[in-house]
């Protein structure tokens, strides 16, 4: 069906069509498609409901709670084999960074702090990752009970301070008991996380299991409490005063830990205890612990560390044995309970599963009724939704056109209840949003036409205001209102440009175009002629390539508000460079300024932009040239990025391999515009002609030099981009006698004059062809010219012979000597008396 009105509603005054649902048919309750949502529901959710309440409320609770609980203290007891590990590593890194600082603070700045650190490296390694391996296991407890997800953050809270006292071990800018009692405070958390674990009410083996291994692993902290003191004793050549009192009080806190061990340890692993303490290498600890006691007055003796420190961590290594068998067989006493409560709990619910199959077989039924209209519901809403509205959006903002007819298809669940009324409301809904999209564009198609005609309106004037401008050019030799029309020139050229972006914004094409491929510099020039400031643009390196003609118009537009831009927000001192070269199959121009530049948030926006042109808006008339630049790169596949440079900013437009060709064959009688020949003389008389009151001074003659023959060429000034463009001139015809040779540029470029040829004399003797019937000589055409009567011949310049200055200095001064003394002279009028008069002294 189309986008118009509904074939069963009315059209309302405004022309939207008034979309309606149809009416409902006479449901059938026996048919399960035609039931209400309800009343599904409540078939689905009753019968099974009734089911597990009648047979699984008296039992399914109570044993599923026992199960779950049963199970998280399995996998709190299993976890604690990766604590038991965890505790072992920071043990072993405390211990040796007691040692470690203590040798630091005995040396002083002489110590060896590479060497401490290369020893306490592998260690802290081996402590991070233990952390690691307790994060993992620990992530499937992350909905266990609240008093063990608390005692596990305590863990990570003071693992994260053991991580931030790492830094101050090796500057020891803190005293020891201040560094160590992170690590203490890190393994009573570890400890305390290990005796979590709980089983219950009624499980008094469990419980019994928890308390053997825990007191086991609370010996050995002690004992490696042991170990770090006399360790840090040995490492310091001395005993500090209180260290024998701390000795003391932990050797009675371990003899207490390893009686409580001993009281709720089972026979087997007193066994193992007693069989591991007669261990050699247990006993030789032991025994060069003993050296380490006051006795009979002596002093206690500093034991040799590297001695103690194998002794002691081989007797760590046997507690660490017997604390991982004590931990297995909790474990696995843990794992016996929890699978047998598993199984009784399944024979339950086995039971009542075999009860509630009629009902969940009914369940299923209407279970899939539902699935199967809501699976089309949701296939037809997101298909409409990614697929086809946003196509069809897509193509009424293209649409150039007429407005095209879109297909808004029918509802795919066709069932009479809310399902399939939500389905007739989503299509309903889909066909509204539509029709709104069709009014959109007929109102957007009506902008651009308004744009494309008040744009070819203003680019006539434009044109007129340039073909006067020519007119006013050729006719003025003053060199300041010279200037003055060559700025107009290139504002109307500005004013044509920004026609043409009004064009774009339309979404129509430009009508400049050329029919043959123009060099890249060329454009690149036509460019720079189409901005007011092409003063500052320098073509530093320009490769020999060549453009597309029907792409060149449109490319000089992208190029010209690049460079608009690049000038525009630079400082008038500074150059905007220009380089042009070959990147792979395309060719890459950069345009680099030293302008304000842009901040990374702005680069990023701006360049989204130009890699996804926005639709037209008040924000893109806001920011014209940036959206003209994106849809002109759209447009021809050109890829523009800007970036920040050294001092401003860097755009970098590719050119795809489409918009390159082979140079043009050379035309030998190319049509040469009006313009290109006379705007050729304006720009060269606006180079030349000094402005009035600031003469040239390179140009003047100096008295006792001769002048340099050699003219003073400035950098080209770029006219207009049709003049760029346009192809090579054909040679100017040839003035008439006595006109170009006298003109005001000079003699033009062709004329004997100026190419030193002199006329040949005509022949002596006329060239006759006979004589005719009347007896009169027979003319032969051109048989005058000596360029065909005689042969060709090297043109021999005539030789110029150079005046002596000192001559021409003398004959000047004489000259201006006469002139002066003739404007000195008085002239007097002398009054003669008439014939015979006297005067007064008698002489006539």
């Amino acid at each position: 069906m189309g986008a118009g009105p509904d074939a069963t509603g009315g059209e309302q005054p405004g022309g939207r069509a008034d979309v309606g649902v149809a009416p409902h048919r006479r449901r059938s309750p026996f048919r399960l498609r035609d039931w209400r949502m309800r009343t599904k529901l409540a078939t689905v959710l009753v019968i099974p409901s009734v089911a597990f309440l009648v047979l699984a409320g008296v039992q399914t609770t109570t044993l599923v709670g026992r199960t779950t609980a049963l199970s998280d203290f399995a996998e709190q007891v299993g976890i604690g084999r990766q604590i038991t590990v965890l505790v072992d590593r920071i043990q072993q890194e405390r211990d040796r960074t007691a040692g470690e600082l203590a040798e630091l603070r005995r040396d002083g700045l002489s110590s060896d702090r590479a060497a401490a650190a290369l020893a306490l490296r592998p260690l802290q390694d081996a402590t991070d990752a233990a952390v690691s391996e307790l994060r993992r296991a620990a992530e499937p407890l992350a909905d266990a009970d609240a008093a063990w997800r608390v005692g596990y953050g305590e863990v990570l809270e003071a693992y994260d301070q053991v991580r931030y006292i790492r830094a101050a071990i090796l500057p020891a800018v803190l005293n020891n008991d201040t560094i160590l009692s992170n690590y203490h405070r890190a393994v009573e958390a570890l400890l305390n996380l290990l005796a979590e674990p709980s089983p219950g009410e009624g499980r008094p083996e469990l419980t019994d299991a928890v308390l053997r291994y825990v007191q086991l692993a609370r010996v050995k902290e002690l004992s490696s409490r042991v170990r770090a003191e006399l360790y840090a004793a040995a490492r310091a050549g001395r005993y500090d005063l209180d260290d024998q009192v701390t000795l003391t009080d932990l050797r009675a806190q371990q003899l207490s830990a390893l009686g409580a061990f001993r009281v709720a340890a089972t026979t087997g692993q007193i066994q193992l205890y007693d069989r591991t303490s007669v261990d050699p290498a247990f006993v030789a600890a032991t025994k060069l612990e003993e050296r380490s006691l006051a006795g009979g007055g002596a002093r206690p003796a500093v034991l040799p560390a590297e001695q103690w420190w194998d002794a002691s961590a081989a007797r760590q290594e046997l507690l660490r044995q017997i604390e991982t068998r004590v931990l297995d067989d909790a474990v696995a006493r843990a794992d016996d309970v929890s699978g047998e409560q598993l199984r009784a709990t399944l024979l339950v619910v086995g039971g009542i599963l075999v009860v509630l199959a009629l009902a969940v077989l009914l369940a299923l039924l209407i279970g899939r009724s539902i699935a199967n209209s809501m699976q089309l519901l949701r296939g037809q809403a997101l298909r409409i939704a990614q697929i086809e509205l946003p196509h069809a959006l897509d193509r009424l903002r293209v649409v150039q056109g007429g407005v095209p007819a879109i297909d808004v298809a029918p509802p795919v669940v066709t069932s009479l209840d809310e399902i399939g009324e939500l389905a007739e409301a989503f299509v309903a809904v889909h066909r509204s949003a539509v029709s709104v999209a069709v009014e959109q564009a007929e109102t957007r198609r009506n902008v651009n036409a308004m744009f494309v005609n008040l744009a070819r309106r203003s680019q006539v004037l434009v044109e007129r205001q340039l073909e006067l401008l020519d007119d006013l050019e050729r006719e003025e030799a003053d060199p300041d209102q010279l200037e003055n029309l060559f700025k107009l020139d290139h504002l109307a050229a500005r004013m044509r440009r920004n026609d043409e972006s009004l064009l774009v914004l339309a979404g129509t094409e430009s009508t400049r175009r050329w029919n043959r491929p123009i060099g890249l510099g060329a454009v690149l020039l036509a460019a720079s002629a189409e901005i007011e400031q092409y003063q500052r643009v320098r073509h530093d390196v320009v490769a020999d390539l060549h453009v597309v003609g029907h792409a060149v118009g449109e490319l000089v537009h992208l190029l010209a508000e690049l460079l608009e831009n690049a000038t525009s927000f630079s400082r008038p001192d500074t150059v905007v460079r220009v380089t042009a070269r070959r990147e792979g199959p395309g060719a890459l121009v950069e345009i680099v300024d030293q302008g304000l530049g842009m901040s990374p948030a702005a680069l990023k926006a701006a360049n989204e932009v130009l890699a996804t042109p926005p639709a037209a808006d008040v924000a893109a008339s806001e920011r014209m040239g940036l959206f003209v630049v994106s849809h002109l790169a759209a447009r021809h596949g050109v890829r523009v990025h800007l970036s920040g440079g050294a001092g401003g900013l860097v755009a970098r437009v590719l050119l795809p391999p489409v918009l390159l060709a082979p140079a043009a064959a050379p035309e030998l009688e190319s049509p040469v515009p009006q313009r290109m020949l006379s705007s050729t003389g304006g720009a060269t008389r606006r180079r030349t002609l000094p402005r009035a009151g600031r003469p040239n001074a390179t140009e003047l003659p100096v008295a006792g030099r001769r002048p340099d023959p050699t003219p003073v060429a400035g950098r080209p000034v770029p006219l207009r981009a049709e003049d760029v463009l346009a192809p090579a001139a054909a040679p100017a015809p040839t003035a008439p006698a006595g006109g170009g040779w006298w003109s005001r540029q000079g003699p033009a470029p062709s004329s004997p004059a100026s190419t030193g040829h002199v006329t040949p004399e005509p022949p002596a003797t006329p060239v006759t062809g006979g004589t005719n019937a009347q007896g009169l000589p027979v003319r032969v055409p051109m048989a005058q010219l000596s360029a065909v009567t005689e042969p060709a011949r090297a043109a021999v310049p005539a030789a110029r012979e150079d005046p002596d200055p000192e001559a021409v200095g003398g004959m000047l001064s004489r000259l201006y000597s006469g002139v002066r003394q003739a404007e000195a002279e008085e002239t007097r009028e002398m009054i003669v008396p008439p014939g015979g008069t006297g005067s007064e002294g008698g002489r006539q």
